[in-house]
């Protein structure tokens, strides 16, 4: 699998962190949302709770008694994904902002408050 690059060949810009919460625009998963629980920069891509199941075959071991088929979260692109506001409950793109204080803040661009998680 490639890197998440554009076509002036810079990474892709993720504007979501761990802990944000999400919801699926497009996949098989469309409709569900979840929290972000890795973010994965260099390949543009994220681990979201309950979203994108995969089916793994493990072998039994000592430490795996049973062995068999167990579903596991896999990476779903950022492309694919919509940070949910957790004040107006829409999702919604994110913004940057400079605060007060003089530093940089993420706003939901629908009702304009600090996105904090």
């Amino acid at each position: 699998m490639s890197s998440a690059r554009r076509k002036d060949n810079k990474p892709t810009r993720i504007r979501l962190r761990k802990g944000d919460t999400v919801k699926v625009i497009a996949g098989k998963d469309l409709g569900k949302t979840g929290k972000v629980l890795r973010v994965i920069r260099d390949k543009g891509r994220l681990i979201v709770e309950g979203v994108n199941f995969v089916k793994k075959h493990a072998k039994r071991t000592r430490e795996d008694r049973a062995g068999g088929i167990h579903e596991v979260e896999t990476t779903i692109d950022v492309s694919n994904l919509m940070l949910v506001c957790p004040k107006c409950r829409q999702t919604t793109r994110v913004g940057n902002k400079l605060l007060g204080d003089g530093t940089k803040g993420r706003i939901c661009r629908k009702c304009g408050e600090i996105v904090e998680h």
